[in-house]
């Protein structure tokens, strides 16, 4: 949990114990937040920042990605934490990302001059550094600079000091944050600011970097070095990418920010780079992503074969492994970025929330839930691991069939679900379903490869469990497979059931479950995971579309052969990103505006597959779907 807050006035030089002096002034400060879809993405394989159009970094987790946030202003207001580079007059603002890369350019134009400003984070090395680079274009430009710590989610207050080369260094705890420019800083108001002119032709640089402050010192970049670094590496895994077919720039756009979302040192890949964005604004649905889910492991790892970057599915399948190692009664539904399990959520109360959307959370209780789902996810993900020849593959056997005997003495228990529900649990259809796909991935690897298990035992529970699913979850009445056994509630998640091989896409009851999901699930032409306002899931209030789910929806019209509406649907999705390519999670289609983490690997991970099964004969959706 947080410590005391100790901070140093650069302007005053001298100590205090709090921070009541950074509250009265935050006081005077009034910020908007800007919109989710207004934020652009940095990061170097280990964290990232959030760059709003007007060239505030809002969001900032150091050194790693589930790290306490340094600038959480996303989560507050500017004295949270943030660091703004704009210019001081109005200005008009445009921004691109430079072509092949994660290297975001904004420019910005005022009635007599226009400048532009590169931001980036070269792949890590020994420290974490964020580049900012100011160029003149036009005329004379007033720009600002203001640097606003805030360790600890916006609560602590560093140490910053001025040093005699001209760097000025913030020291908190083991965090030491070294800025490196040209221009004249001074201290106001706890933050380090600077006013300059940038006129066409001058280049004005920011670095800065991130190191252990017991450690020897931090090994600075220049801007110029750390730039054609960032765009080598990034043109050099543009360029290994496979993919030929239709919507090539949306999909290796998709590709680049599922890369920014991974753990380099380990393979792990978060869900989001964010935590407690709303699913509806001033709503309690704001949860911590910033973790790895087994749930995504398949879907992923079919992403990033079928585009060709074998190295990354590989990693992910390592670390997929690494993790759940053990005893097969202690495996989680998610974990850390290197692996550990989750123990606790916590609220930090000092924060309003994104919009007034309370409370903040920071780890996720769901990590204690018991989701049956899990087991299936993991063997299939396994399974096509072996299918795609990932090396190494073969030596897991022993690991799955623990998991396989720990799901034979439970997949008849109720759990919490697939979308992790915060009351009662249940006997949820996709949880029995995900528990059938996890006997059948462990047969077809007996049968497929060679290897040896109790393949008749697994054969008696798979069709045990596929018969009990047909008999309890398919609601006559409805006409649909329903959320869970006994219910009327529809849930977008069958939607999976033909996907995963469950069914075939021409079964009766899959064609009248997907019309009544139609029916039922479409707001504005996409889909609710399920109905919210009705549900009891145990949280108040409702949530956007999500996105995944109607990414699902496209492949499933693939399947069914309506190739117009898939193509239709995929293109309405495609137009929710923002001008720079990136998904949340949800989407408001009242308001027209972004909800949830951001960016969110799933719905760049929906996107993905979907670009694939519609551009192939045999993508994803197909494999998975064959029995």
């Amino acid at each position: 949990m947080p410590a005391g807050i100790q901070a140093w006035d650069v302007r005053a030089k001298k100590t205090t114990k709090t921070a009541t002096a950074a509250k009265r002034a935050a006081k005077k400060v009034t910020s908007k937040p800007a919109l989710i879809e207004d934020y652009g993405v940095i990061g170097d394989l280990q964290t990232l920042a959030l760059v709003s159009r007007s060239g505030s970094i809002d969001w900032l987790c150091w050194p790693h990605f589930d790290s306490p946030a340094c600038l959480a202003a996303l989560l507050g207001d500017p004295d949270n934490g943030r660091w703004l580079i704009t210019p001081t007059a109005r200005s008009k603002s445009t921004r691109r990302y430079l072509p092949q890369s994660l290297i975001l350019e904004t420019t910005h134009k005022i009635r007599r001059g226009e400048v532009t400003v590169t931001d980036c984070m070269p792949p890590r090395n020994s420290h974490s550094h964020i580049v900012r680079v100011v160029r003149g274009v036009r005329g004379a430009v007033r720009m600002k600079m203001e640097l606003t710590l805030r360790f600890d989610y916006g609560r602590i207050v560093p140490w910053v000091q001025r040093k005699r080369n001209g760097q000025w260094t913030a020291i908190c705890g083991p965090h030491e944050i070294l800025l490196t420019t040209p221009v004249n800083l001074k201290g106001k108001d706890f933050a380090t600011v600077s006013e300059f002119t940038v006129r066409k032709g001058d280049t004005v640089s920011f670095v800065l970097s991130h190191a252990h402050s017991h450690a020897d010192g931090i090994k600075t970049k220049t801007a110029r070095s750390a730039l054609a670094e960032t765009k080598r590496f990034w043109k050099e895994w543009c360029a290994q990418s496979t993919y030929k077919g239709e919507w090539k720039d949306e999909v290796e756009r998709s590709l680049i920010t599922l890369k920014a979302l991974t753990f380099a040192p380990t393979g792990a890949i978060v869900a989001a780079g964010t935590a407690s964005l709303p699913e509806a604004l001033g709503g309690p649905r704001n949860w911590d992503y910033r973790y790895c889910w087994l749930r995504d492991a398949t879907f992923t790892l079919l992403a990033l074969v079928h585009a060709g970057h074998h190295a990354e599915a590989d990693a992910w399948r390592r670390w997929l492994i690494r993790a759940v190692a053990g005893s097969p009664d202690l495996v989680q539904i998610m974990y850390t970025i290197t692996g550990e399990p989750l123990h606790q959520e916590w609220d930090a109360v000092w924060l309003k929330g994104y919009s007034g959307s309370a409370p903040v959370r920071v780890g996720n209780a769901a990590a204690q839930q018991v989701q049956l789902d899990i087991y299936g996810e993991v063997l299939d993900a396994l399974y096509h691991a072996r299918r795609a020849g990932l090396r190494g593959s073969q030596s897991s056997f022993a690991l799955e069939t623990a998991l396989l005997e720990r799901l034979e003495k439970q997949w008849h228990l109720p759990d919490s679900g697939i979308w992790e529900v915060r009351n009662d649990t249940r006997h949820f259809t996709y949880s029995k379903v995900m528990a059938w796909v996890a006997f059948d991935r462990g047969i077809k690897m007996i049968e497929e490869f060679g290897l040896q298990g109790p393949i008749r035992r697994w054969k008696n529970v798979r069709t045990k469990i596929h018969r009990q699913v047909c008999r309890n979850a398919f609601h006559r009445l409805v006409g649909a497979f329903t959320q869970s056994y006994d219910s009327q509630e529809l849930d977008s998640s069958a939607l999976l059931l033909p996907i995963l091989g469950f069914l075939p896409i021409d079964d009766p009851r899959i064609t009248s479950t997907v019309a009544a999901i139609e029916k039922k699930l479409f707001r504005n032409g996409f889909l609710l995971r399920y109905d919210t306002r009705k549900s009891k899931d145990g949280l108040p209030g409702g949530e956007g579309v999500f996105l995944l789910c109607t990414f699902w929806l496209v492949d499933i019209y693939k399947m069914q052969r309506r190739h117009r509406e898939a193509r239709e649907l995929f293109e309405r999705l495609l137009s929710l990103r923002n001008d720079l390519g990136l998904l949340s999670e949800e989407y408001d289609p009242a308001a027209k505006r972004m909800l949830g983490n951001f960016p969110q690997a799933f719905s760049h991970i929906g996107l993905l597959n979907s670009a694939f099964n519609l551009s192939k004969s045999s993508g994803p959706a197909a494999q998975r779907s064959e029995r």
